[in-house]
């Protein structure tokens, strides 16, 4: 008797242990948990079911796209005029950022403030979609994963991925920064653009600023993504809001982007210069000669024009931009997992 009394409590507690271990494993306990060689699946908050990594990709090429499109068709008369005054030799204020924007609308009407918006949408859906889910595999290959992370490996996976998609896409950017500083009669079609520029100026023209894009994009998206989701293990972990809300997503967004675009600014400045430089009678050939010519003709201040308009702009893009990935991404995940 007492053998079989013995026996009921040591039975019970592995019974026990067994259904903790099959509830962990299947995602029922809140949290992230990815298998030791894994980062095969992710189970997300709630959700019975793992998400494997091919899922976990085109859930986030899906929301990156979306994303991108939403943020820079908001922007888009902002950044229209903000290339203006990067490329040209006028002073910039915001008394001359909105007059260029009554001039453009009174000569061309409303829509001209959205000129170039195709091409920009051409670029940033493939763009926007590849730079988070190369994000979200750069950091699964460089073990990026909470607030225990070394810094560097966060700020080089959103580097990374910065590269990857603007690597991919730059021929798109080219094309859309021509068509922001041209009338309608230059280049009225996305395809009349790479038509002209390959008959006129050859192959080599589509990456003309590469050198230098490259270089501003590594302190930008390292910069952005690093903030970001630096803000987002920050809030999480004194569970100031229980997950993250959107108004806490668009703020860390917003602080990312003040951040990305201060830090890259000046790389920008050289790049549209030389994008633009056959459109503008201005050629400029390698990065070292263009912010040579631009520091000896305009000053130093000239790597800064504009830039007050990104504070505006660039956060607000931004923000859009990491609260619509997000919530479209984990509500994606969501409905795979249920």
């Amino acid at each position: 008797m007492s053998g079989q009394i013995s026996a009921g409590p040591v039975e019970g507690s592995k019974a026990v242990l067994e259904r903790i271990q099959v509830s962990v494993m299947t995602g029922n306990v809140k949290g992230n948990v990815t298998p030791e060689k894994g980062n095969e699946i992710e189970t997300t908050e709630n959700h019975s079911k793992p998400i494997s990594n091919v899922q976990r990709v085109y859930t986030s090429l899906l929301a990156g796209a979306i994303a991108g499109a939403l943020a820079k068709t908001v922007i888009a008369p902002l950044d229209r005029t903000k290339i203006n005054f990067q490329i040209s030799k006028m002073t910039y204020s915001q008394k001359a950022a909105i007059d260029f924007l009554i001039q453009s609308y009174k000569k061309d009407g409303l829509m001209s403030l959205w000129r170039g918006n195709s091409a920009t949408m051409a670029r940033i859906v493939p763009y926007s979609a590849i730079q988070f889910a190369s994000h979200e595999q750069w950091k699964r290959i460089l073990h990026v994963n909470g607030p225990d992370t070394k810094p560097i490996n966060r700020l080089v996976a959103g580097s990374l991925a910065g590269v990857t998609s603007q690597s991919l896409t730059y021929p798109l950017d080219m094309a859309r920064a021509r068509m922001a500083v041209t009338q309608k009669a230059e280049y009225s079609t996305l395809r009349q653009v790479f038509v002209q520029i390959y008959r006129n100026e050859g192959l080599l023209a589509f990456y003309r600023g590469f050198f230098a894009t490259i270089l501003g994009v590594i302190p930008y998206a390292g910069c952005s993504f690093f903030t970001y989701d630096t803000l987002k293990n920050f809030f999480k972990d004194r569970e100031i809001t229980p997950g993250l809300s959107t108004a806490t997503s668009l703020f860390c967004g917003a602080a990312a982007g003040a951040v990305g675009q201060t830090a890259s600014y000046p790389l920008d400045i050289i790049r549209r210069r030389m994008q633009t430089s056959a459109v503008r009678g201005a050629y400029y050939h390698t990065s070292i000669s263009t912010a040579v010519k631009i520091y000896r003709e305009e000053g130093i201040m000239a790597f800064y024009k504009g830039l007050s308009m990104n504070w505006v702009k660039g956060p607000v893009a931004v923000g859009i931009s990491f609260a619509t990935h997000d919530t479209i991404r984990d509500n994606l995940r969501i409905y795979l997992s249920g």
